[in-house]
Protein backbone atom coordinates (compact mmCIF):
# COMPACT_ATOMS: atom_id res chain seq x y z
CA UNK A 1 0.00 0.00 0.00
CA UNK A 2 1.56 3.21 -0.89
CA UNK A 3 1.30 5.44 2.10
CA UNK A 4 -1.32 9.14 1.88
CA UNK A 5 0.38 12.35 2.15
CA UNK A 6 -1.47 14.97 4.16
CA UNK A 7 0.20 18.55 4.54
CA UNK A 8 1.00 19.51 7.56
CA UNK A 9 2.34 22.86 9.19
CA UNK A 10 6.10 22.48 8.80
CA UNK A 11 6.24 19.12 7.44
CA UNK A 12 3.76 16.43 5.37
CA UNK A 13 2.46 13.78 7.50
CA UNK A 14 2.67 10.30 5.59
CA UNK A 15 0.16 7.41 6.88
CA UNK A 16 -0.17 3.53 5.52
CA UNK A 17 -3.38 3.79 6.93
CA UNK A 18 -6.77 5.78 5.60
CA UNK A 19 -7.03 9.23 6.90
CA UNK A 20 -10.78 8.75 7.36
CA UNK A 21 -10.60 5.96 9.30
CA UNK A 22 -7.67 8.06 12.04
CA UNK A 23 -9.42 9.24 15.37
CA UNK A 24 -9.65 12.97 15.39
CA UNK A 25 -8.14 13.56 18.45
CA UNK A 26 -5.20 11.35 16.78
CA UNK A 27 -4.80 13.31 13.39
CA UNK A 28 -4.59 16.36 15.91
CA UNK A 29 -1.49 14.71 17.73
CA UNK A 30 0.04 14.66 14.13
CA UNK A 31 -0.23 17.75 12.85
CA UNK A 32 0.85 19.06 16.39
CA UNK A 33 4.02 17.12 15.86
CA UNK A 34 3.96 18.25 11.77
CA UNK A 35 4.46 21.77 13.49
CA UNK A 36 7.44 21.22 15.37
CA UNK A 37 10.07 22.66 13.95
CA UNK A 38 12.59 20.21 14.94
CA UNK A 39 10.61 17.22 13.34
CA UNK A 40 12.46 16.65 10.11
CA UNK A 41 11.37 15.89 6.55
CA UNK A 42 7.91 14.01 7.79
CA UNK A 43 5.90 12.64 10.27
CA UNK A 44 5.58 8.11 9.34
CA UNK A 45 2.39 7.06 10.47
CA UNK A 46 1.92 3.35 10.19
CA UNK A 47 -1.65 1.24 9.69
CA UNK A 48 -2.16 0.74 13.61
CA UNK A 49 -2.18 4.36 14.56
CA UNK A 50 -3.82 5.31 17.64
CA UNK A 51 -4.32 7.96 20.02
CA UNK A 52 -1.66 8.02 22.91
CA UNK A 53 -0.18 10.21 25.72
CA UNK A 54 1.89 12.49 24.48
CA UNK A 55 2.24 11.31 21.12
CA UNK A 56 0.52 9.15 18.54
CA UNK A 57 0.81 5.20 18.91
CA UNK A 58 2.03 3.74 15.51
CA UNK A 59 4.30 7.18 14.74
CA UNK A 60 8.13 7.23 13.88
CA UNK A 61 9.30 11.45 14.33
CA UNK A 62 12.67 12.05 13.35
CA UNK A 63 14.03 14.62 14.94
CA UNK A 64 17.09 17.17 14.59
CA UNK A 65 18.89 17.86 17.09
CA UNK A 66 15.76 17.12 19.78
CA UNK A 67 14.03 14.60 21.03
CA UNK A 68 10.69 14.30 22.98
CA UNK A 69 10.54 12.28 25.87
CA UNK A 70 6.85 11.84 26.23
CA UNK A 71 6.87 10.92 21.95
CA UNK A 72 9.04 7.97 23.51
CA UNK A 73 6.29 7.31 25.97
CA UNK A 74 6.43 5.76 29.89
CA UNK A 75 7.26 2.20 29.31
CA UNK A 76 10.67 2.92 27.13
CA UNK A 77 12.01 0.06 25.36
CA UNK A 78 8.66 -1.62 25.36
CA UNK A 79 9.04 -4.47 22.92
CA UNK A 80 8.86 -8.13 21.31
CA UNK A 81 10.96 -11.28 21.48
CA UNK A 82 10.12 -14.36 20.01
CA UNK A 83 12.06 -17.73 19.15
CA UNK A 84 10.88 -20.55 16.84
CA UNK A 85 11.69 -24.10 18.52
CA UNK A 86 11.97 -27.45 17.49
CA UNK A 87 8.81 -28.76 18.59
CA UNK A 88 5.52 -29.00 16.35
CA UNK A 89 1.89 -29.05 17.59
CA UNK A 90 1.82 -32.84 17.30
CA UNK A 91 3.99 -32.61 20.82
CA UNK A 92 1.73 -30.26 22.43
CA UNK A 93 -0.50 -31.80 24.86
CA UNK A 94 -3.83 -32.38 24.36
CA UNK A 95 -4.45 -29.95 27.76
CA UNK A 96 -2.44 -26.93 27.92
CA UNK A 97 -3.53 -25.67 31.10
CA UNK A 98 -0.81 -27.44 32.92
CA UNK A 99 1.92 -25.32 30.55
CA UNK A 100 0.24 -22.36 31.16
CA UNK A 101 0.11 -23.05 35.15
CA UNK A 102 3.91 -23.48 34.56
CA UNK A 103 4.81 -20.69 32.94
CA UNK A 104 2.72 -18.28 34.94
CA UNK A 105 4.84 -20.19 38.22
CA UNK A 106 8.59 -18.84 37.05
CA UNK A 107 7.34 -15.29 35.53
CA UNK A 108 5.74 -12.88 37.53
CA UNK A 109 2.81 -11.39 35.95
CA UNK A 110 1.23 -7.92 36.86
CA UNK A 111 3.08 -6.36 40.10
CA UNK A 112 4.69 -8.93 41.06
CA UNK A 113 8.37 -9.30 41.23
CA UNK A 114 10.66 -12.43 41.51
CA UNK A 115 11.88 -13.30 45.48
CA UNK A 116 15.41 -12.76 44.36
CA UNK A 117 17.26 -12.06 41.61
CA UNK A 118 16.50 -14.17 38.39
CA UNK A 119 18.70 -13.25 35.98
CA UNK A 120 21.92 -14.75 35.05
CA UNK A 121 24.91 -15.00 32.55
CA UNK A 122 22.70 -17.10 30.44
CA UNK A 123 20.93 -14.23 29.64
CA UNK A 124 22.82 -11.26 28.83
CA UNK A 125 26.79 -10.37 28.99
CA UNK A 126 28.20 -7.89 31.34
CA UNK A 127 25.52 -7.67 34.41
CA UNK A 128 28.38 -6.14 36.34
CA UNK A 129 28.66 -3.48 34.73
CA UNK A 130 25.09 -2.87 33.73
CA UNK A 131 24.23 -2.55 37.47
CA UNK A 132 27.02 -0.61 38.12
CA UNK A 133 25.45 2.03 35.78
CA UNK A 134 22.49 2.36 38.08
CA UNK A 135 24.58 4.61 40.21
CA UNK A 136 24.98 7.29 37.34
CA UNK A 137 20.96 6.88 36.89
CA UNK A 138 19.35 10.45 37.67
CA UNK A 139 18.46 10.44 41.17
CA UNK A 140 14.81 10.14 41.03
CA UNK A 141 15.55 6.06 40.92
CA UNK A 142 18.09 5.94 43.82
CA UNK A 143 16.33 4.07 45.95
CA UNK A 144 14.79 1.59 43.71
CA UNK A 145 17.44 -0.55 42.73
CA UNK A 146 15.81 -3.32 44.62
CA UNK A 147 12.96 -3.09 42.84
CA UNK A 148 14.49 -2.91 39.35
CA UNK A 149 17.01 -5.99 40.52
CA UNK A 150 13.62 -8.01 41.37
CA UNK A 151 11.24 -6.97 38.64
CA UNK A 152 14.27 -8.00 35.89
CA UNK A 153 12.59 -11.09 34.15
CA UNK A 154 8.56 -10.02 35.01
CA UNK A 155 6.29 -9.57 32.43
CA UNK A 156 3.87 -6.44 33.70
CA UNK A 157 -0.04 -6.09 32.87
CA UNK A 158 -1.95 -4.36 29.88
CA UNK A 159 -0.96 -5.91 26.88
CA UNK A 160 2.18 -6.87 27.98
CA UNK A 161 2.21 -10.99 27.48
CA UNK A 162 3.69 -14.40 27.34
CA UNK A 163 2.38 -16.77 24.48
CA UNK A 164 2.88 -20.08 23.10
CA UNK A 165 2.43 -20.11 19.58
CA UNK A 166 2.26 -22.81 16.36
CA UNK A 167 2.86 -21.46 12.87
CA UNK A 168 0.91 -22.23 9.40
CA UNK A 169 3.20 -25.46 8.87
CA UNK A 170 3.32 -26.49 12.64
CA UNK A 171 6.19 -25.28 14.46
CA UNK A 172 5.80 -24.02 17.75
CA UNK A 173 7.25 -20.26 18.89
CA UNK A 174 7.28 -18.75 21.74
CA UNK A 175 6.62 -14.86 21.59
CA UNK A 176 6.32 -12.44 25.07
CA UNK A 177 5.78 -8.90 24.97
CA UNK A 178 7.39 -6.45 27.71
CA UNK A 179 9.55 -3.41 28.38
CA UNK A 180 11.67 -1.70 31.45
CA UNK A 181 9.36 -1.85 33.84
CA UNK A 182 8.69 0.10 36.63
CA UNK A 183 12.11 1.81 36.45
CA UNK A 184 11.26 2.75 32.82
CA UNK A 185 8.24 4.31 33.77
CA UNK A 186 9.87 6.36 36.89
CA UNK A 187 12.14 7.83 34.26
CA UNK A 188 10.40 8.61 32.17
CA UNK A 189 7.78 10.94 33.96
CA UNK A 190 10.84 12.81 35.82
CA UNK A 191 12.37 13.61 32.29
CA UNK A 192 8.77 14.08 30.65
CA UNK A 193 7.79 16.70 33.82
CA UNK A 194 11.73 18.52 33.33
CA UNK A 195 11.10 18.71 29.36
CA UNK A 196 7.53 20.65 30.28
CA UNK A 197 9.40 23.15 32.42
CA UNK A 198 12.30 24.00 29.70
CA UNK A 199 11.50 28.25 28.48
CA UNK A 200 11.51 27.05 24.87
CA UNK A 201 8.84 24.69 24.88
CA UNK A 202 5.98 27.16 26.44
CA UNK A 203 4.35 28.11 23.29
CA UNK A 204 3.77 23.98 21.94
CA UNK A 205 0.57 23.41 21.05
CA UNK A 206 1.00 20.40 23.28
CA UNK A 207 2.71 20.19 25.90
CA UNK A 208 2.83 16.68 26.17
CA UNK A 209 5.25 17.14 23.03
CA UNK A 210 7.75 19.38 25.24
CA UNK A 211 11.75 18.44 24.25
CA UNK A 212 15.15 18.28 25.39
CA UNK A 213 17.57 19.92 22.97
CA UNK A 214 21.01 18.94 21.58
CA UNK A 215 24.40 20.08 23.65
CA UNK A 216 21.66 20.85 26.77
CA UNK A 217 22.55 19.42 30.30
CA UNK A 218 18.79 17.99 30.10
CA UNK A 219 19.28 16.41 26.83
CA UNK A 220 22.76 14.54 27.91
CA UNK A 221 20.68 13.20 31.31
CA UNK A 222 17.50 12.02 29.29
CA UNK A 223 19.83 10.05 26.55
CA UNK A 224 21.56 8.77 29.23
CA UNK A 225 18.87 7.27 31.23
CA UNK A 226 16.84 6.52 28.26
CA UNK A 227 19.57 4.09 26.84
CA UNK A 228 20.23 2.33 29.99
CA UNK A 229 16.52 2.06 30.24
CA UNK A 230 15.87 0.34 26.69
CA UNK A 231 19.02 -1.96 27.85
CA UNK A 232 16.98 -3.25 30.82
CA UNK A 233 13.70 -3.31 28.75
CA UNK A 234 16.00 -5.52 26.62
CA UNK A 235 17.79 -7.84 29.12
CA UNK A 236 13.98 -7.93 30.83
CA UNK A 237 12.74 -9.71 27.74
CA UNK A 238 15.95 -12.21 27.41
CA UNK A 239 15.59 -13.44 31.07
CA UNK A 240 11.55 -13.95 30.71
CA UNK A 241 12.57 -16.00 27.30
CA UNK A 242 15.18 -18.01 29.39
CA UNK A 243 12.64 -18.82 31.81
CA UNK A 244 9.76 -19.85 29.53
CA UNK A 245 12.51 -21.90 27.68
CA UNK A 246 13.63 -23.76 30.67
CA UNK A 247 9.77 -24.60 31.56
CA UNK A 248 10.07 -26.35 27.86
CA UNK A 249 13.02 -28.09 28.26
CA UNK A 250 11.96 -29.72 30.97
CA UNK A 251 8.69 -30.93 30.07
CA UNK A 252 9.97 -31.55 26.57
CA UNK A 253 13.27 -33.60 26.45
CA UNK A 254 15.84 -32.76 23.90
CA UNK A 255 13.44 -29.53 22.40
CA UNK A 256 16.01 -26.34 20.55
CA UNK A 257 15.99 -23.39 19.85
CA UNK A 258 16.35 -21.34 17.11
CA UNK A 259 17.95 -17.50 17.61
CA UNK A 260 15.49 -15.24 19.47
CA UNK A 261 13.98 -12.39 17.44
CA UNK A 262 14.09 -9.11 19.55
CA UNK A 263 13.05 -5.71 18.83
CA UNK A 264 11.94 -2.48 20.92
CA UNK A 265 8.94 -0.49 19.58
CA UNK A 266 9.28 2.43 21.93
CA UNK A 267 12.43 3.66 21.66
CA UNK A 268 14.80 6.42 20.45
CA UNK A 269 17.95 5.32 17.85
CA UNK A 270 20.62 7.63 16.52
CA UNK A 271 20.06 6.83 12.70
CA UNK A 272 20.75 8.18 9.11
CA UNK A 273 17.82 9.13 6.81
CA UNK A 274 17.73 11.28 3.44
CA UNK A 275 21.03 12.28 4.20
CA UNK A 276 21.49 13.32 7.61
CA UNK A 277 21.50 11.86 11.34
CA UNK A 278 18.73 12.45 12.82
CA UNK A 279 17.13 11.36 16.37
CA UNK A 280 14.16 8.59 15.46
CA UNK A 281 11.70 7.90 17.80
CA UNK A 282 9.20 4.96 16.82
CA UNK A 283 6.16 4.92 19.78
CA UNK A 284 4.15 1.68 18.56
CA UNK A 285 6.78 0.97 15.76
CA UNK A 286 9.33 -1.26 14.68
CA UNK A 287 12.73 -0.78 12.99
CA UNK A 288 11.88 -2.49 9.03
CA UNK A 289 15.25 -1.68 7.60
CA UNK A 290 16.41 -4.10 4.42
CA UNK A 291 16.52 -7.86 5.78
CA UNK A 292 15.61 -7.02 9.58
CA UNK A 293 13.68 -9.17 10.64
CA UNK A 294 10.65 -8.29 13.01
CA UNK A 295 7.15 -9.07 15.26
CA UNK A 296 4.11 -7.93 14.83
CA UNK A 297 1.23 -9.46 16.81
CA UNK A 298 -2.07 -9.46 16.74
CA UNK A 299 -4.34 -9.45 20.13
CA UNK A 300 -4.80 -12.07 22.41
CA UNK A 301 -6.69 -14.41 20.30
CA UNK A 302 -5.87 -13.25 16.41
CA UNK A 303 -2.33 -14.52 15.72
CA UNK A 304 0.59 -12.42 14.87
CA UNK A 305 3.45 -12.31 12.23
CA UNK A 306 6.86 -12.81 11.95
CA UNK A 307 8.14 -9.73 8.88
CA UNK A 308 11.40 -9.33 7.49
CA UNK A 309 11.89 -5.38 6.56
CA UNK A 310 11.84 -4.01 3.49
CA UNK A 311 13.70 -1.19 3.79
CA UNK A 312 11.54 1.87 2.79
CA UNK A 313 13.07 5.15 2.81
CA UNK A 314 9.45 7.01 3.59
CA UNK A 315 8.67 5.51 6.72
CA UNK A 316 12.52 6.16 8.12
CA UNK A 317 13.01 2.14 7.75
CA UNK A 318 9.96 1.05 9.90
CA UNK A 319 6.68 -0.72 10.18
CA UNK A 320 3.79 -0.94 12.48
CA UNK A 321 4.18 -2.77 15.88
CA UNK A 322 0.99 -4.83 16.41
CA UNK A 323 -2.60 -4.85 15.53
CA UNK A 324 -3.39 -1.49 17.34
CA UNK A 325 -6.08 -0.43 19.66
CA UNK A 326 -9.73 0.73 18.02
CA UNK A 327 -11.09 1.48 21.02
CA UNK A 328 -10.04 2.64 24.38
CA UNK A 329 -9.64 0.44 27.68
CA UNK A 330 -12.34 1.74 29.63
CA UNK A 331 -14.93 0.91 25.96
CA UNK A 332 -13.76 -2.01 26.14
CA UNK A 333 -14.56 -2.93 29.87
CA UNK A 334 -18.29 -1.09 29.41
CA UNK A 335 -19.15 -3.19 25.78
CA UNK A 336 -17.47 -6.61 26.71
CA UNK A 337 -18.14 -9.22 29.23
CA UNK A 338 -15.95 -12.15 30.15
CA UNK A 339 -18.80 -14.34 28.11
CA UNK A 340 -17.31 -12.33 25.49
CA UNK A 341 -13.81 -12.94 25.65
CA UNK A 342 -14.35 -16.41 26.05
CA UNK A 343 -16.53 -16.76 22.63
CA UNK A 344 -13.39 -14.84 20.87
CA UNK A 345 -10.73 -16.93 22.35
CA UNK A 346 -12.12 -20.30 21.91
CA UNK A 347 -9.39 -22.67 21.38
CA UNK A 348 -6.55 -20.17 23.24
CA UNK A 349 -5.16 -21.39 26.94
CA UNK A 350 -5.56 -18.05 28.77
CA UNK A 351 -7.37 -15.81 31.35
CA UNK A 352 -11.29 -15.26 30.47
CA UNK A 353 -12.28 -12.74 33.30
CA UNK A 354 -13.11 -9.66 33.84
CA UNK A 355 -10.01 -8.84 34.85
CA UNK A 356 -8.36 -8.86 31.15
CA UNK A 357 -11.63 -7.87 28.97
CA UNK A 358 -9.67 -4.60 27.90
CA UNK A 359 -7.92 -6.97 25.99
CA UNK A 360 -10.18 -8.38 24.03
CA UNK A 361 -9.81 -9.05 20.42
CA UNK A 362 -12.71 -6.68 19.79
CA UNK A 363 -10.91 -3.96 21.00
CA UNK A 364 -7.97 -4.77 18.46
CA UNK A 365 -8.06 -3.57 15.19
CA UNK A 366 -7.65 -6.75 12.17
CA UNK A 367 -4.20 -7.95 11.87
CA UNK A 368 -4.46 -9.28 8.30
CA UNK A 369 -5.52 -5.86 7.64
CA UNK A 370 -2.61 -4.38 8.85
CA UNK A 371 -0.12 -6.27 7.40
CA UNK A 372 -2.06 -5.92 3.81
CA UNK A 373 -1.23 -2.26 4.80
CA UNK A 374 2.18 -2.23 4.77
CA UNK A 375 2.97 -4.51 1.95
CA UNK A 376 5.79 -2.43 0.94
CA UNK A 377 7.12 -1.73 4.55
CA UNK A 378 7.52 -5.52 5.18
CA UNK A 379 7.13 -9.31 3.81
CA UNK A 380 5.55 -12.09 5.60
CA UNK A 381 8.14 -14.82 6.82
CA UNK A 382 5.57 -16.29 9.07
CA UNK A 383 2.11 -16.54 10.59
CA UNK A 384 1.24 -17.84 14.12
CA UNK A 385 -1.55 -18.64 15.91
CA UNK A 386 -1.66 -18.94 19.92
CA UNK A 387 -2.23 -21.56 21.53
CA UNK A 388 -1.49 -20.01 25.20
CA UNK A 389 -1.29 -16.72 26.44
CA UNK A 390 -0.38 -15.60 29.70
CA UNK A 391 -1.60 -11.91 30.50
CA UNK A 392 -0.83 -9.92 33.81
Amino acid sequence: MAATTVPGRFVDIRLWANPADVEEVAMRQLHNIAALPWTYKHVAVMPDVHYGKGATVGSVIAMRGAVSPAAVGVDIGCGMTAVRTSLTDKDLPASLAPLRTRLEAVVPVGQGMHKSEAFTGRDSADWERFWRAFDDLTPVVRKQSARALRQMGTLGGGNHFIEICVDTVGQVWVMLHSGSRGIGNILAQHHIEIAQGLAHNASLPDRDLAVFIAGTPQMAAYRHDLYWAQDYARRNRAVMLRLVCDVLRKQFHGVRFDDPISVHHNYVAEETHFGEEVLVTRKGAIRAARGDLGIIPGSMGTGSYIVRGLGNPDSFESASHGAGRRMSRSRARKEFTPDDLAAQTAGVECRKDSGVVDEIPAAYKNIDDIIRAQDDLVEVVAKLKQVICVKG
